[in-house]
This record gives C-alpha cells, sequence and structure tokens, in this order.
C-alpha cells in the first residue's frame, strides 16, 4: 500500500546496474525490472537476476522481472567508429552482410553500408523509404537486386554501427520469433523471470509460437505471463484477435511511430489501452517517456503530461527505457515518473477515462464478483480488498474493475507474489496456505495490522472460492471488520 497503482516498469542497464544504483531505484518506485536481450551476454542478465531477488528480499518488495527478447530487429552492421555521414542525394547501398563480399561489384561513388538483415529482395521495392536510427535519417528505394539494396539518401547525418533500420509500409517476410530468442528464452526460463515480452508482434500466431516454446522447454511454466509488444501496422490490424491470446500487451511507440506515422501513435495508444482494458489484459505504455532525462535532471513538461494522459487512459504501468537503462539520471528518472503518477491518480475521478474496465462478457464468475466486491467497497466504505489468489487471475480482474481503495494480494505461491508486482493497484503478499475460512481471515487481520496502516474497527471485502483450501475462482465475498472475531 504505498499509494500508487500505476506500476513503473524500469529498463536495467549500465547506469542502474550496481547494487546500491538498483536499490536506489527499488525505493524511489521500481515495480518491474525489464531486462533488454537486445543488449549484454547470458552471464550478465544472469547477475541482475540474482541481484534483483537479493534486493527484492532485502526491501520486502516483490520486483516482477520481464524479460524482453529481441525479435527480428533490423540493424545496421559494423560501421567505422567515428560512424560513416550521410548527405542530402548521395548513393548508397545497402547490403546484407551475407553477400559484403560482392560489394566490390558496386559503383565505386557508391557508398556501401552493411546491414544485419536477411535477403530483402521479394519483399522492399522501388519507391519504398527506409529509415534509420528511429527515423532520424532517410533514404528512398531506387533499386532492388538479389544482393543488394540501392537508395538516395533524402535526410541525412551521421549513422553509427548497430542503429535500428525501418522499411514502413513493407511486410517483410521474416520470423518473428528467432533461434537468438528462443536460446534467450530457454535460458530466463530457467532463471525463473515473471514474464516474457516479444518483440514486432503481427499476428496471434506469433503469441503461439513463443507459448508453444515454452511448453516444450518446461510445462510447469506453461501460465508464463507473455506480453505482445505492438510496434508493427499488422499488430494494430489484428488487435483484438492479439488481445485474445496474450496476457498483456506494451504500446511500444518508438517503433511504432517509425512503422506508421508519429501523428497516428496517440489515437493507436488510446486504442490499445481501451482494447486491452476491456479484455482485461495487463497494458504498459513505453518508449521515450521522459527522453529528455537521459541527458536532463528535469523532463519537459510535454513528458510530464504525456506520462498523466497514459495514466488517465488506463494503463497498468508506463515505463522507461534508456532514461535508466543508459542515462545520466536514473534515480531522478524514476522518482519523477513516481510523482507525476501519484499527482495524475489523485485527479482520475476528474479526468480519468475509465472508472470500471472490463466490458467483455465472461463465462465464469470471476469477473462478476470482482464488480460485486468493487461495488460493496465503495457502498460500505471499506478501507481495502483482500484477494486470495494461486495463480494471479483473481487480482488482475479485481485490478481490472479499478477499486478506488487498495487491492491487497495473498497467495502461497511464491511464482504468483513475483507476478503481482505488475498489475495496477495490487500489493501482493507471500503467505501460509488457508484451510479454512478462519483461518483465511486470521492470515488477513495479521497482515493488515502488522504490515499495513489499517487499524481494528476498519472494514475490507474479502473474495476467494470455497472451499478455501481448493484455490478455485472467487464465488465468495465476506464484508469483515478488522479485529472482530467469527463466531
Amino acid at each position: 500500500m504505498n499509494g500508487r497503482n500505476a506500476k513503473i516498469v524500469a529498463t536495467l542497464g549500465p547506469s542502474c546496474q550496481t547494487e546500491d544504483g538498483l536499490k536506489s531505484l527499488i525505493e524511489a518506485g521500481l515495480d518491474v525490472a525489464r531486462l533488454n536481450f537486445s543488449h549484454g551476454t547470458h552471464e550478465y542478465h544472469a547477475g541482475l537476476i540474482a541481484l534483483i531477488r537479493k534486493l527484492s528480499i532485502d526491501t520486502k518488495k516483490p520486483i516482477t522481472i520481464m524479460q524482453d527478447l529481441q525479435g527480428p530487429k533490423l540493424r545496421v552492421g559494423d560501421l567505422p567508429p567515428e560512424g560513416l555521414t550521410l548527405s542530402f542525394g548521395q548513393n548508397v547501398a545497402l547490403i546484407s552482410i551475407n553477400h559484403v563480399e560482392n560489394s566490390s561489384e558496386l559503383p565505386k561513388d557508391c557508398l556501401v553500408i552493411p546491414m544485419d538483415i536477411p535477403d530483402l529482395a521479394g519483399s522492399v521495392s522501388p519507391g519504398n523509404h527506409i529509415l534509420l536510427d528511429d527515423g532520424h535519417l532517410e533514404m528512398e528505394i531506387t533499386s532492388v537486386t538479389d544482393t543488394h539494396i540501392s537508395a538516395k539518401v533524402i535526410l541525412g547525418g551521421v549513422l553509427t554501427s548497430h542503429k535500428g533500420v525501418n522499411f514502413p509500409g513493407a511486410k517483410l517476410d521474416i520470423p518473428g520469433f528467432t533461434e537468438k530468442d528462443r536460446e534467450d528464452l530457454s535460458f530466463g526460463l530457467e532463471q525463473n523471470v515473471d514474464a516474457v515480452a516479444i518483440s514486432f508482434v503481427r499476428t496471434p500466431q506469433d503469441i503461439e509460437t513463443v507459448r508453444e516454446a515454452i511448453n516444450q522447454k518446461d510445462k510447469s511454466k506453461a501460465n508464463l505471463p507473455i506480453i505482445a509488444k505492438l510496434e508493427r501496422p499488422e499488430a494494430i490490424q489484428n488487435l483484438e484477435a492479439i488481445l485474445d491470446v496474450a496476457d498483456g500487451v506494451m504500446v511500444a511507440r518508438g517503433d511504432l511511430g517509425v512503422e506508421t506515422s508519429p501523428v497516428g501513435v496517440p489515437i493507436i495508444q488510446k486504442r490499445i489501452i481501451r482494447s486491452a482494458n476491456h479484455k482485461a489484459r495487463t497494458v504498459i505504455t513505453a518508449t521515450q517517456m521522459l527522453d529528455s532525462m537521459i541527458n536532463n535532471p528535469r523532463p519537459t513538461r510535454a513528458e510530464v503530461s504525456d506520462v498523466a494522459n497514459a495514466i488517465f487512459d488506463g494503463s497498468d504501468a508506463v515505463m522507461l527505457s534508456g532514461e535508466t537503462a543508459s542515462g545520466k539520471y536514473p534515480l531522478e528518472s524514476v522518482s519523477m515518473m513516481d510523482a507525476i503518477v501519484r499527482e495524475a491518480e489523485q485527479h482520475f475521478k476528474e479526468w480519468g477515462q475509465c472508472q470500471s474496465l472490463i466490458d467483455e462478457p465472461f463465462t465464469d464468475d470471476a469477473v462478476s464478483m470482482t464488480h460485486a466486491a468493487r461495488e460493496l467497497a465503495h457502498d460500505r466504505n471499506v478501507s481495502a480488498i483482500a484477494v486470495f489468489t494461486l495463480t494471479g487471475r483473481t487480482a488482475l480482474l479485481m485490478s481490472k474493475v479499478r477499486p478506488q481503495v487498495p487491492i491487497l494480494a495473498f497467495t502461497p505461491e511464491q511464482r504468483t507474489y513475483q507476478r503481482l508486482g505488475l498489475y495496477w493497484g495490487v500489493t501482493p503478499y507471500l503467505v501460509p496456505y488457508a484451510s479454512t475460512v478462519e483461518n483465511m481471515i486470521d492470515i488477513v487481520e495479521q497482515v493488515m495490522i502488522t504490515s499495513t496502516p489499517l487499524k481494528p474497527g476498519q472494514q475490507v471485502v474479502i473474495i476467494t472460492g470455497l472451499p478455501v483450501g481448493a484455490f478455485r475462482q472467487p464465488n465468495f465475498a465476506l464484508l469483515h471488520t478488522l479485529g472482530e472475531k467469527i463466531k
């Protein structure tokens, strides 16, 4: 019960990889640690995971670890340390690293750029545009052969090694789940990550492919939450179908703005958030939220408004990328994000776009029970809602109906306890198994009186499934006064 509902996701990297640095971020408000597998070795990430788990115990705060797989990221190959200067009108040839030996056949006035990408001859055409380094440089394709792409520079600048490459409008026939992703996923499962984010999702099949890979590796982790990063136009076209099979989505505005159009991103963001909430899926808004804080101790006013509006739209979490991974002010970035979210949530009744989010029909009783608990809490001036959960699903659904009181989630499962750090408004507690209603209430009493500001005499709503020891989906709600024994 820290007074903030939306969660903060922070990307770890060189700026916050020490024990003291990471501990300061946790104390400032970090809830979810994002490990970007586009960078770093398995040994490096294993060290970070061990450190996160240690600090989670030390701070008595569950930190959710989200593994972010690289996906088929298209990148520039190795260039000179100073990079290449591209000028307007210059002729260039983009050549796959698999065909670099053929570069001698190109015209002498043509600047050769090696690309760490598969052969794209069948996917792009003359007239298509190429964006590099998040759209800071632009080219137009003039011709395509089996070995290279010829293009003319439209927007110049300095290009350095391993910058991203985008082909907006092109339907690239490349696998969304690479061999590197499979190896990284296997490593993540061995390290017991709490969620996995997959990049460049285009269709529901992309999620199913990853879920199948999880099952093949370790069936006990079959319900590992999968977060679909929405970066491609095809993902927006298939949004509803993707939401049907994913556990959550990330509004990945960086590549989304390059692949579509920057002016369309705010509308797409609102659509994704609304659709995800209607289907009770976790939604993270990400990329450049406090981007100026990579180099400055304070954000721009526009960035502050951006974060606040993501909260008003109904985001479950907001994410920091370069701000914490490689920026100069990682602690200030988390502290500022925390302050912005808290201030926005103080005014959510006035400006928020939703009060209760789920509107999809569900065949089970869980959604009805969470709606009932919410209404009971508001009707009786209840101080908190206590949820007993084995997998975390009831806590997620309770979160999605957005009660105006804290949600305390009790679970005997360590794995669930760690995942609950991602859910809006949920404070997790790791507790023993309860076998009876009386036992369950004793657990609630002990935790609430010793670990929260709640006092005897205050009322709480408890929801669970009966019989208690079976941990079935919720079918029972109890209005309980703290300190009052059941007779």
